[in-house]
């Protein structure tokens, strides 16, 4: 049995052993090294590449973000600081970061250069993405480093350095610091020049940890000397990990909220014949706030779901249901505005995103109303064509249930029968194409409720 156990030991280490596929340890720290200095050809072709990036990020294109990360050079420094320290070479070192800090202010000038002089200033989705970095991103920026340094060892580079240059992203969040001072939010700098401190710091931790692990050749150090270097990189790699750790936190807690909100809906607030045509949680408040259309839904109704929150865990929060044409998520998005307009210019964005969203809802109230109007002439008429009628109600609401489709509408019917559907004929098809055509609607999808004459 132990010889059998040997025999695997064996066979493992053969297969993940990289040392015969080492390039010379020399060649390798010239090569490293060579990247390492921003003069001249490396400096232009940086600045072409955050021009490049800032376009990108600007017009939220990532294939023009992906193409400027494979150009940038700004891997070099960030992969030599890691071997110096690998390799105690304070000489290396030294030139590392000091080119790292050249190419790090010369990227974010040219960045905030580009945006003071671009017509567009609003903050798009993939410049967005680098204000909040998680820790995810310390296991990219791990990973991704140690697939580059072992790459860089090795005789066949393949095309592992690319896409290590893609997977850590490191141009982005420095155009994105960038945006931030040009557009004087701090908090846009902060977040994403946090990103790009976190990529350096482990791509150089993975690039320390290959070079011992490969056994790079070391030089000496006094001892005293050793210990402080060894506590300082321990110190920077905890410190680094703190804000990531609080910021994955928050990203996780209210990645669970919605979840349990959405859950709680689909199970919990399926009524017949109402719908759910917009949903919003207010934390400030405590509050689920849902706007349903359709068949009124009674006290009881409501109370009955309100006592079910504790089972999804939102046993803090109290329901709220919207129903008809209300104003109140008007009312309190205005509310939420007057607030916003008494703070710092910072949250200019905030308060124009939160005016086309009260124009948003303006517009589907209008829209609502439009149909009820509609209802009140067809009342008249249905109950002539169609006996078995005892009142209709037109509706426009959105699809809740279409994932793919995200903006899909569905316009849809409620009728009330006056009887049970096995004691009287209704021929659905004929009632569905004279709405159709008395409404100028391609499409309408008939609810029908039970009453009693």
């Amino acid at each position: 049995m132990s010889t059998y156990k040997n025999r695997i030991l064996r066979q493992a280490k053969n297969y993940f052993n990289i040392s015969q596929d080492l390039e010379n340890e020399k060649l390798t720290i010239n090569s490293i090294t060579r990247g390492i200095s921003f003069k001249g050809i490396n400096l232009w072709i940086l600045i072409f590449a955050i021009f490049i990036a800032s376009l990108g990020l600007n017009v939220n294109s990532t294939a023009v973000i992906i193409g400027a990360m494979l150009i940038s050079p700004l891997m070099g420094p960030i992969i030599g600081m890691g071997l110096a320290v690998g390799i105690n070479d304070l000489k290396l070192l030294n030139s590392a970061f000091k080119n790292y800090a050249v190419a790090t202010c010369i990227s974010i000038l040219t960045a905030t250069i580009y945006f003071l002089l671009s017509p567009f200033d609003e903050a798009q989705s993939e410049l967005l993405a680098r204000t909040s970095p998680t820790i995810y991103d310390i296991f990219i920026a791990f990973c991704g480093g140690a697939a580059g340094i072992i790459a860089i060892a090795s005789r066949d580079k393949g095309n592992v350095i690319p896409g290590v240059a893609i997977a850590t992203a490191l141009m982005p969040p420095l155009c994105t610091a960038g945006y931030g001072i040009a557009v004087g939010n701090i908090y846009y700098f902060l977040g994403a020049f946090y990103l790009y401190f976190i990529n350096t710091v482990f791509i150089c931790s993975a690039t320390f940890c290959g070079v011992r692990l490969m056994k790079f050749h070391r030089k000496e150090l006094p001892p005293k000397l050793a210990l402080k270097s060894h506590r300082y990189i321990m110190s920077i790699i905890v410190l680094t990990m703190i804000p990531a750790l609080f910021l994955t936190y928050n990203l996780v807690t209210d990645s669970i909220l919605r979840r349990s909100v959405k859950t709680y809906a689909k199970e919990e607030l399926c009524w017949h014949g109402t719908q759910i045509i917009s949903q919003e949680t207010d934390a400030d408040k405590n509050l689920l706030n849902f706007a349903v259309i359709g068949r009124e839904v009674s006290q009881q109704e409501i109370s009955l779901a309100a006592n079910k929150l504790e089972r999804y865990g939102l046993s803090d929060y109290s329901l709220n249901i919207i129903q008809g044409v209300q104003t109140d998520s008007i009312m309190r998005l205005n509310n939420k505005l007057a607030d916003l307009s008494s703070m710092d210019k910072n949250y200019s964005a905030k308060i124009e995103h939160q005016s086309q969203t009260i124009k948003t809802l303006e517009d589907k109230l209008l829209q609502y109303t439009k149909y009820e109007q509609i209802s009140d002439n067809l009342n008249s008429e249905v109950k002539i064509l169609f006996p078995n009628v005892k009142s209709i109600y037109l509706a426009c609401a959105k699809n809740i249930e279409s994932d793919t489709l995200p903006n899909c509408y569905l316009n849809f019917a409620v009728i009330e029968l006056t009887a049970d559907l096995k004691n009287q004929k209704l021929d659905v098809e004929k009632l569905k194409k004279w709405l159709e055509e008395r409404t100028k609607t391609d499409d309408i999808k008939i609810i029908t409720t039970y009453g009693y004459k």
